[in-house]
């Protein structure tokens, strides 16, 4: 689909979503795609890494948020598309580089959680802003994001949404550096050509050592079951109302 692009360079996988007129939010069908290339990776044993980039001046402004609140609304967030490209992610045992410019918000920040090395531009902000929507976190990012970066720190980023700029996010280990925008694609492509270069048994073997995955898709699916609380609840209702309408929510008139 013309939203994902598909390339494969040597042993590895290129995934750029393009959708920049809408800051690459992704649709159902954006995140089809990239679980369709995902799980094509794990099965092609002559990808040996795989690097998730944007087009246009912004990573992701997260899920399409028209889109994800009727589709999760009607079948649930766990048998989303959404939930099926995060378990994709969170299950990869090829590893997967992340090239970050702009912003990166709500599931464009946690993806990188599943990442195995992230490479941002120096403009990057990161944000989690769930709460703000009367959501909760997903991606595992309430597990993940606090085991990494501490509960206070966590905490600011997702219950108070508050951005977390590229040198913050690399001396929190969010990220493993930061490089000026106009570098940043050779500098991922690069470090995905180091790693499709090692040996592909070696590295999937490591990779699978040092996660884990039991735990973080139990996880998954918690959070899934609590943001599907909410969204059939009125806080959830009035916050994206709110979205719509450009203001901010009132959650006093719902107590």
């Amino acid at each position: 689909m013309d939203d994902v692009k598909v390339q494969v360079d040597g042993r590895v996988l290129i995934l750029t979503t393009s959708r920049p007129e809408k800051k690459n939010a992704l649709t159902g069908a954006m995140y089809g795609a990239l679980a369709d290339a995902l799980e094509s990776a794990a099965a092609n044993g002559r990808v040996n890494a795989v690097l998730i980039q944007s087009d246009g001046d912004t990573f992701s402004a997260g899920s399409d948020l028209g889109e994800f609140s009727g589709e999760a609304i009607r079948d649930g967030i766990g048998k989303s598309r959404g939930a099926r490209f995060l378990r994709c992610l969170a299950a990869m045992e090829v590893p997967v580089v992340a090239a970050v410019q702009g912003k990166a918000i709500g599931v464009g920040a946690t993806m990188l959680l599943h990442c195995d090395y992230v490479i941002l531009a120096n403009d990057a902000q990161l944000s989690a802003p769930f709460v703000d929507l009367a959501l909760v976190p997903e991606a595992a990012s309430g597990y993940l994001l606090p085991f990494q970066v501490g509960n206070i720190r966590a905490f600011e980023m997702i219950a108070l949404g508050r951005p977390v700029d590229a040198q913050t996010a690399v001396e929190w280990g969010i990220a493993n550096r930061s490089v000026p925008a106009d570098q940043l694609r050779a500098e991922a492509k690069a470090i995905a050509g180091v790693i499709a270069a090692k040996a592909p048994g070696a590295i999937r073997a490591t990779k699978r050592l040092m996660s884990e995955r039991r735990r973080v898709i139990d996880q998954m699916n918690a959070e899934f079951d609590a943001i599907d609380k909410q969204l059939a609840g009125n806080e959830c209702s009035e916050a994206l109302a709110a979205f719509k309408e450009k203001r901010r929510p009132d959650f006093s008139k719902l107590q």
